[in-house]
């Protein structure tokens, strides 16, 4: 134990390696950035590249969605009967669903 104590003296006294650890534990803890503060940006940053490529492949779908509409009269009705429920005048419409569904 006193051998480690007479090794740190000499270094502690040092002002050069003192303003270092002083400096070091700053930025470590007590900065605006911080390590802390850093880690949780870095992550929501991987979340957000994760979500861009989600929308764009969401976009990317709907976008030949809508183009097959556009152009499809049946698939256009086969939409409008499967989404919104709509109907000729002459038809009747059942909804069946499942225990599970309720």
């Amino acid at each position: 134990m006193k051998k480690t104590l007479t090794f740190l003296v000499p270094v502690l006294k040092n002002k050069y390696i003192m303003t270092f650890l002083v400096f070091l534990v700053w930025m470590l803890f007590f900065d605006k950035n911080d390590l802390i503060t850093q880690n949780i940006q870095r992550n929501k940053l991987d979340q957000m590249h994760q979500d861009k490529a989600y929308f764009i492949e969401e976009i990317v779908k709907n976008q030949a969605i809508m183009d097959d509409l556009e152009t499809n009269p049946a698939a256009l009705e086969r939409f409008a009967r499967e989404e919104y429920l709509m109907k000729k005048a002459d038809e009747d419409i059942f909804v069946v669903t499942s225990k599970g569904d309720q």
